[in-house]
């Protein structure tokens, strides 16, 4: 991993002149208070490594007459250099060959000069990045967006399966109702039926009565009109015969009731409600079954397609263990973004940064007065635990502190100049062939 061995910076913003040898693995603490240039040794450092995306707007500090100069020794034996009118850069590499914009580009990880962006970014744009790096975004993305289309699905069909079920339970049911509703025409035809057998029946005993009083009638005529007893006898004998035939069709004639019928016609609108009534339940239960054996059924897709996710974040080459994503948020040993320790957001932070661009060995870090001792001492040991380089600022003059800077300077360092004479020749990564450590020049 490539670090940042050595750094010089003059006339940049609000540094005047600073030098320093930061801590090539743990915590690097740049403090003073407030305006003395802090934030500008960092801003410096960006717009060295970062290119001129990162010059500041007022690059220059306000009252020099000496344009800004950067010069930064890295581990690998790179020399990053700007300076002169133009701030070009310059970049010679060990063997002395020069170098660009594109060489620098190919290991400084643009959020390690720029952590913030990182850091104030939201918990589903950090996973994001996060599993762009793993190179498994487009894969969750897939199997997120079909288990919620399957996870609405499922909710929906839940709700009309609960909503059945509680119609089901509402609805009475009528153990004593036919299976199908009564018709009313069968009803109708049934009674017509009967009345027209009652009326056969009717008609008989008519019949009946008729020939039995003509009988009679016949019977007195033959006292009266002896005259006619021959033709009388003859009728009386037909007679005879044809009321005995009435008798024997009239003999076991018994007449129906259709008063069952009436009462079921006046009652049909009853009969049907009840029937319908427990038609409706019998369908709302048979429904809420079928819902519910779907609800499952999309269960079981959901907990294979949620298993798939595991699966595939648990085979991905993470950067932090315990560090994973869930429903598209960052989450570090369970616990999401703004639930973690400060201490455990920069860790993060810092991981997914170097797995970006694993060459590089370094962050940058502004404004750690918002972490306490304890935090900064966690996150410093971890750093140097992985062999990691941050060069960070805090408003303190404490312990802490590796440097204070003053009014643009190394304090104790005060009225220090960087640059090269002009017309001396640049001692180059030999710093001038001085051996030098932090606040000593």
């Amino acid at each position: 991993m490539i670090k940042i061995n050595k750094l010089e910076i003059e006339n940049v913003k609000r540094v005047k002149a600073v030098r320093m040898e930061p801590s090539a693995s743990g915590l690097t603490v740049i403090g003073g208070n407030n305006r003395q240039g802090k934030t500008s040794v960092l801003d410096a450092i960006a717009w060295a490594l970062g290119g001129n995306k990162y010059r500041p707007s007022q690059a220059e500090r306000e009252g020099s007459v000496v344009p800004p100069y950067l010069h930064l020794v890295l581990s690998n034996g790179l020399v990053v250099e700007r300076k002169g009118k133009n701030s070009d850069l310059k970049v010679i590499d060990p063997n002395g060959q020069k170098g660009g914009q594109q060489l620098l580009d190919s290991f400084v990880g643009e959020l390690a000069i720029d952590l913030p962006k990182f850091m104030n970014s939201t918990s589903k744009e950090k996973a994001a990045i996060l599993l762009r790096i793993i190179g498994v975004g487009t894969q969750l993305h897939e199997l997120e967006t079909k288990e919620q289309e399957i996870y609405s699905r499922r909710h929906a069909i839940g709700q009309i399966a609960d909503q059945k079920s509680k119609f089901a339970k509402e609805q009475l049911y009528f153990p004593d109702a036919p299976k199908e509703p009564i018709s009313a025409s069968e009803l109708i035809l049934q009674q017509q039926a009967i009345l027209a057998r009652n009326g056969e029946n009717q008609r008989k005993r008519q019949r009946l009565d008729h020939y039995e009083s003509v009988r009679k009638s016949k019977g007195e005529e033959i006292a009266r009109l002896e005259a006619e007893l021959l033709k009388l006898k003859e009728e009386y004998a037909k007679i005879g015969e044809d009321l005995a035939i009435a008798r024997k069709d009239a003999i076991d004639l018994q007449d129906e009731s259709t008063a069952e019928l009436e009462a079921n016609i006046q009652q049909i609108d009853e009969i049907n409600r009840r029937v319908r009534a427990n038609l409706d339940k019998d369908k709302a239960e048979s429904d809420a079954s079928e819902y519910r054996v779907e609800y499952d059924k999309l269960s079981t897709e959901i907990d294979g397609i949620r298993q798939q996710k595991t699966d595939l974040l648990t085979t991905a080459n993470l950067p932090l263990q315990g560090l994973t994503v869930e429903n598209g948020d960052l989450r570090y040993n369970g616990q999401q973004w703004d639930n973690m320790s400060g201490a455990d957001q920069l860790i993060v932070a810092t991981s997914i940064v170097r797995k970006l661009k694993p060459n590089c060995g370094f962050i940058l870090l502004d404004k750690l007065e918002q972490m306490d001792m304890q935090t900064l001492q966690v996150f410093g040991q971890w750093l140097e635990q992985e062999g990691l380089q941050a060069i960070a600022t805090r408003v303190s003059t404490g312990e802490e502190c590796s440097i204070v800077i003053e009014d643009g300077y190394v304090a104790g360092q005060e009225g220090v100049h960087l640059q090269p004479v002009p017309g001396e020749i640049d001692p180059g990564p030999s710093w001038g062939g001085t051996t030098w450590k932090a606040g000593e020049f």
